[in-house]
């Protein structure tokens, strides 16, 4: 007997159901993307090792997933290397290339390929799948989509707001409520540089982006593991634990951040898009949270993480500039600030809250019951024309008992039926059967369109 087959771990399949809600996701925030000027592209599934290691902190790499080579992948390795078992150096000779782990390290690549071709600033938007070896859990997968919007060549901070606006507006399409949390890397850069840990800088957010993970015992016990002094961590205390109105967290760090010249910059940064954001109104709650770190090692200004207010699940959409980036790429100088939607994730809170609008789902429209050659033909000009007219249209294809037709249609949910026997066609019309309430009519192939068209 043939094994069953499977699918990997981490992995999913979508039903036609599934994939009409996650074309409901993507179409829009690919409307909001476009309201703001973004234009799409995309890039390979694949990049150079080169491109992708190191530029996600240790943990990040551990997590790329490494294609290898093609044809004799062992010819470069000495039986001695094989024998040592070290898998990091097996790696480095056995693997080129590695799917990507997110969509902006590989953005960064393309805007240093085509520079001469980009219009600065660059608004971009692309969705498409990316891949992380990561231990598959609820909300968490190996294979997801994501959905990013990054703008490259403007230090201006008006980006960060507009891209807030984008978040607001698109969580506001879907109905969903989410929380907007804000930070800043220079506030946390600060604050390692006023506790005398100047250099603990990607230790100390690596361990606070775990707090709501692990909690504050287990972070304090993870930052002594890292060699700050018991000293250091008493001083990171009242920081983490900042309570009060974003204006009242900005006003107690500024006074804690008085000698650290780039700890203010970032209070400033944060004040003037918090500031900006407050005068335009915005429908969710956006809350400065200093316990955001975003342990990506890029992020060197506002970093910003959304979550679903009435759904337990991570992050949905995170972010943040990323002032160089380009430089890892031998491009100096070019500014960027992005955020990325997890589709994955919001799919599974509309899911939760059952959020899709009815004509999200909807399939077919119409179908025309099959009786035979005679009436095929007849139907078939009709048939075309609702499609013409925009009507999601069908005919069963074989001319099988009337039962299994109507079977069909309520299995997938079609809310019209046409049928045409002698009668019908001696008076040159259909009968139209509303699946919902059971009443039929005798009409015309334009009365029909004008029907479903409402």
């Amino acid at each position: 007997m043939a094994q069953k087959p499977s699918i990997p771990k981490g992995t999913r399949d979508f039903s036609p159901l599934e994939m009409a809600k996650r074309n409901y996701i993507f179409d829009t925030i690919k409307q909001v993307y476009q309201l703001y000027g973004f234009q799409q592209i995309e890039t390979p599934a694949m990049e150079t090792l080169g491109t992708l290691m190191g530029k996600y902190g240790e943990e990040g790499d551990k997590l790329l997933f490494k294609v290898l080579n093609s044809g004799d992948y062992l010819s470069k390795v000495t039986p001695e290397e094989l024998a040592e078992r070290n898998s990091l150096h097996l790696a480095a000779k056995l693997c080129e290339k590695g799917l990507r782990y997110d969509l902006t390290v590989p953005f960064a690549r393309y805007v240093v390929m085509h520079r001469d071709e980009l219009q600065l600033p660059f608004k971009r938007y692309q969705m498409q799948p990316v891949w992380r070896a990561d231990r598959p859990q609820k909300g968490r997968y190996r294979e997801f989509w994501q959905f990013d919007g990054d703008i490259v060549g403007s230090d201006s901070l008006l980006n960060e707001v507009e891209l807030m606006q984008i978040v607001d507006t698109v969580f506001t399409r879907f109905g969903v409520r989410v929380q907007i949390k804000i930070n800043n890397r220079k506030i946390l850069t600060g604050i390692a540089e006023v506790i005398g840990a100047a250099e603990k800088i990607v230790d100390i957010t690596v361990a606070i982006d775990k707090l709501d993970k692990i909690g504050l015992d287990n972070v304090n016990q993870e930052l002594r593991e890292d060699g700050l002094t018991d000293e250091q961590i008493e001083k990171l205390q009242p920081i983490i634990s900042l309570e009060g109105t974003n204006d009242e967290k900005l006003n107690t760090i500024a006074d804690v951040l008085g000698s650290s010249e780039t700890g203010l910059k970032g209070v400033e940064e944060t004040r003037f898009i918090l500031d900006t954001l407050k005068a335009l109104g915005l429908k969710n709650e956006i809350q400065l949270d200093l316990t955001l770190a975003r342990g990506l090692n890029y992020y060197t200004g506002a970093i910003f993480e959304v979550k679903a207010l009435d759904v337990q699940i991570g992050s949905i959409t995170g972010g943040g500039r990323y002032d160089n980036l380009t430089g890892i790429f031998g491009m100096p100088g070019i500014s960027g600030v992005g955020i990325s939607f997890g589709v994955d994730r919001i799919f599974d809170v509309l899911n939760a809250l059952d959020c899709y609008p009815k004509d999200a789902t909807n399939g077919t429209q119409l179908l025309f019951i099959n009786f035979g050659e005679k009436e095929t033909a007849y139907c078939l000009p009709s048939v075309s024309k609702a499609r013409e007219a925009g009507i999601r249209t069908e005919i069963f294809p074989d001319s099988t008992k009337m039962k299994k037709q109507m079977s069909y249609a309520n299995a997938k949910q079609i809310p019209y039926v046409a049928l045409a026997g002698e009668n019908e066609m001696a008076a040159g019309k259909l009968t139209l059967k509303n699946m919902e309430s059971g009443e039929q009519s005798l009409v015309t192939i334009d009365e029909i369109i004008k029907t479903i068209q409402g």
